[in-house]
């Protein structure tokens, strides 16, 4: 099992619950193809260094996982389409 974090920025137009609710979406994405979601941590709103779709902010959220390696790319072909996520990045965190 490799370790693995997921950056998603969530828009910031929509309310709480709905976007608990995609944090929850991908959590449950992760869980689904083989991976144990090990911490989520949320940093809040934050402006953005340029506008997306129109947006100058947007939620912040970490979600750490351990996954097999052919879950990331499942992950991220599922993220890509979900609404509200204005941009995702899946990295393999090394041991160090």
């Amino acid at each position: 099992m490799n370790k693995y974090e997921l950056a998603l920025i969530v828009s910031a137009k929509i309310e709480d619950d709905a976007r608990a609710a995609v944090v929850e979406s991908a959590k449950g994405i992760i869980e689904r193809f083989g991976g144990t979601v090990t911490e989520v941590e949320e940093w809040g709103k934050k402006r953005l260094a340029y506008e997306i779709q129109k947006m100058p902010e947007g939620f912040y959220y970490f979600i750490q996982f351990e996954a097999p390696g052919s879950t990331p790319a499942e992950v991220e072909q599922r993220v890509r389409i979900m609404n509200n996520v204005l941009r995702y990045l899946i990295v393999r965190k090394d041991e160090a």
